[in-house]
């Protein structure tokens, strides 16, 4: 206890420790205020018990807590005028949108579906396709009466190496050419298959990677004519890996990585074609409710609205769109925090039942 009774000590910490005040306050501070200990007296060296009394925080100033408080409000203020600034400046021109021809891909539920009914309503040309055609042949009805000037569709299937060429030609015969190339299909494991089964994985990458790859290629010269864009409809899995979802988050990792280098290359080639990559959380359809119930406790992102922000960022020619805003912040985080704790995984899993699918 010597060191503790001394008066002048090794200095000061703030909160709760180290105080310029007398020896034993010093050491109730360390110790929190908490508890009683017997200690000798300097003076009449015998052993009596001192009680703790709870110290304020204001009772130990400590110098730096100011400047670094200052920092923080500093550091807090900028970031927020930050984000404030890059979602304000908004130039998206509806008008913009009138006559323009888009091939839509996974336009027959979720997202993609209401991307189709927004372009309908703006007045663009459509081209849509999906896996069944039943479920088109509805949303091209439903095109129609919001009153979009021109409605095709084509019933293609991404698994097959085929169907993305197919798909191009038929938009560009049937419109002319290309303004917006809309890639937004999905395609989760096969029935029957296990998730991280070769089988699997390859089904995935050429549903959820390969086909962008050839729809992009076959429709890049004619957006290169039309100063279009190329809109992929990502996820956040392609920026931020989660457990249980190994195949599927290495091809959107593979899409990120892609479309990021072929921006830099149509940059150095003077090409005019804006590429927007678009960030979302669970797709707002059943067959993804189905795929992730009592896996996941996130909730899906709404529809109408995550659509209406990708026809937006596609629009306004911007680089990323994160729907909900809030993705922007966890993917800065990841480069911080590259391996989370396996405690923070957890609150959005359900381990048990992830592990068995």
């Amino acid at each position: 206890m010597e060191r503790a009774e001394k008066g002048g000590g090794r200095g000061s910490r703030c909160g709760g420790s180290w105080s310029h005040r007398g020896g034993l306050d010093r050491w109730w501070l360390w110790r929190g205020g908490r508890g009683s200990k017997a200690v000798a007296s300097p003076n009449t060296h015998q052993t009596r018990w001192l009680w703790a009394r709870p110290v304020p925080a204001t009772s130990v100033p400590c110098p730096s807590a100011g400047p670094q408080r200052t920092m923080k409000v500093l550091l807090l203020t900028g970031l927020g005028a930050l984000f404030f600034a890059y979602y304000w400046d908004d130039n998206f021109d509806p008008a913009s949108l009138q006559g323009a021809r888009v091939l839509l891909t996974g336009a027959s539920a979720g997202v993609g579906e209401e991307l189709a009914y927004h372009y309908a309503r703006l007045g663009s040309h459509l081209v849509l396709t999906a896996h069944t055609e039943a479920l088109l042949q509805k949303v091209v009805g439903n095109c129609r009466k919001l009153g979009a000037p021109k409605v095709f569709y084509i019933a293609a299937d991404m698994a097959s190496p085929e169907a993305p060429e197919s798909v191009v030609q038929f938009a560009l015969d049937k419109l002319g050419g290309l303004d917006y190339l809309v890639l937004n299909h999905i395609g989760g494991v096969p029935a029957g298959t296990r998730a991280r089964t070769p089988q699997a994985t390859r089904w995935l990458m050429q549903v959820n990677f390969l086909s962008y790859v050839q729809l992009t290629s076959r429709a890049l010269p004619s957006l290169t004519d039309s100063k279009g864009s190329l809109v992929v409809v990502s996820s956040l899995l392609g920026r931020v890996p989660t457990s249980f979802s190994t195949p599927y988050s290495a091809a959107k990792f593979a899409l990120d990585s892609f479309f990021g280098s072929l921006r830099r290359e149509l940059d150095v080639q003077d090409v005019n074609v804006a590429i927007t990559m678009c960030v979302l959380g669970l797709r707002d359809r059943a067959s993804a409710a189905e795929a992730v119930r009592g896996v996941t406790r996130v909730k899906a992102a709404p529809g109408p609205k995550a659509a209406l922000a990708v026809i937006r960022g596609g629009a306004t020619r911007a680089a990323g769109v994160f729907y909900p805003w809030r993705f922007h912040l966890l993917c800065l985080l990841r480069r911080w925090l590259p391996r989370p704790r396996a405690w923070f995984i957890r609150q959005d899993l359900n381990v048990t039942a992830a592990a068995a699918a």
